[in-house]
């Protein structure tokens, strides 16, 4: 085969031209628009919540949700190691300081381990909890690659020791509980606030998105992201704000897109399954599954490398499959051991370093074919069997 195949490209299959050049048309280019405010409307629709407010990206979601949520300089805030470091920067954008918490099998943060770190290392002192003797305030939650934590379980842990969540559910539009307490809500609307991006499952070219389980919040986050404006007329300021809003050509592409968001999932699924069958029973690896319970959106597809007898080194694989035509990428360096963070607290990381060593992702874009599916998981299988020890 002597075509490329991509990690993951966006596709543009609808009516992403049409609401483009209608936005060009009308003249609203920049961080005002009708695209902007019919994005929100839909993207609240879709999630079944009362306000959305669109944004300039996955991490200025989360940032503004951090924000919002009061998190000061000083304050303790539990984050993932093993996520894109942009869910965790935010935390020093306020100054804070974050505490890494490890991830469990689905790759997400370990909700026992949350709760045993709140437990057994910080004291209640009956308003906040505190660690070495400052505020602890929020907990960062990513949803790793379409997958889900266990959100009953941290919503617990937060009510408990009075706990903001923030959900960055960037990798996770459309994934959605389908048992327990929370069946029937998605990713990002069972914490106190919701983070969304706008180039993963869809693509806006960039942007994001945030919602609260108080809608006045989101109100107040839209008008943080546009400078903070009490009158925009004669320019009147009575909060820092931040440049953070969407502009209506990225909008008008999401517009395009959030109409093919359910169709794009179901191609995830279907593939997903397509890869599953191909590697099923393969000694040297497996495809990682989801969290049951969970309806996923699949955004991105792990491939777990024994590691018991595969010993080459992840840059090895990866230059091996590209010379086959097949891009694919090692799950993220670990943000505890990034130069910036080397210095905060970890608390029992045990998972995060084992699935960093193992996981490789492969090919998972929406437009790939059955025949490319089967030619990645033939060049892989065959790959690891060349690299075997035994």
């Amino acid at each position: 085969m002597k075509k490329f195949i991509p990690l993951s490209i966006p596709n543009f299959e609808g009516n992403e031209k049409k609401y483009v050049n209608e936005a060009l048309d009308q003249g609203w280019v920049s961080t005002g628009g009708a695209y902007i405010t019919k994005l929100e409307q839909e993207m609240a629709n879709f999630l079944h919540v009362h306000n959305v407010a669109a944004c300039q990206s996955g991490t200025s979601a989360i940032h503004l949700s951090l924000i919002e949520a009061g998190v000061k300089p000083g304050n303790i805030v539990l984050v993932p190691p093993l996520t894109f470091i942009a869910a965790v920067n935010p935390v020093k954008y306020q100054y804070a300081t974050p505490v890494f918490i490890d991830c469990d099998d689905s790759l997400c943060m370990d909700s026992v381990k949350l709760c045993e770190f709140c437990e057994t290392q910080c004291k209640w002192d009956g308003e906040f909890l505190r660690f070495k003797g400052e505020i602890l305030k929020a907990i960062v939650v990513v949803h790793v690659f379409g997958n889900m934590a266990n959100m009953e379980s941290i919503m617990d842990t937060a009510n408990r020791y009075n706990l903001k969540v923030i959900e960055d559910a960037t990798e996770a539009l459309g994934t959605y509980y389908t048992e327990g307490r929370f069946a029937g809500k998605y990713a990002g609307t069972i914490g106190d606030f919701g983070a969304y991006s706008g180039n993963k499952i869809i693509t806006t070219g960039g942007g994001g998105a945030v919602t609260a389980n108080d809608p006045e919040m989101v109100d107040h986050i839209r008008f943080l992201s546009t400078q903070a404006k009490t009158n925009p007329h004669y320019y009147i300021h009575d909060e820092i704000g931040y440049n953070y809003r969407m502009t209506n050509l990225q909008a008008a592409i999401g517009v395009a897109q959030m109409e093919k968001l359910s169709e794009f999932i179901r191609r995830k699924q279907k593939n997903f399954e397509l890869y599953k069958a191909e590697f099923e029973g393969f000694k040297y690896g497996a495809l990682m599954p989801f969290r049951e319970g969970i309806n996923s959106n699949k955004w991105f597809y792990s491939f777990n490398i024994n590691r018991n007898h595969i010993k080459a080194s992840m840059k090895e694989i990866i230059v091996a499959l590209e010379e086959k035509g097949i891009q694919t990428r090692a799950i993220w360096g670990l943000i505890n051991e990034q130069k910036p963070y080397v210095n905060e607290f970890i608390y029992n990381l045990e998972k995060a370093p084992y699935y960093a060593d193992r996981i490789l992702n492969i090919p998972s874009s929406t437009q790939i074919t059955r025949e490319e599916i089967i030619y990645v998981a033939n060049e892989v299988k065959k790959l690891l069997r060349s690299l075997a020890n035994g």
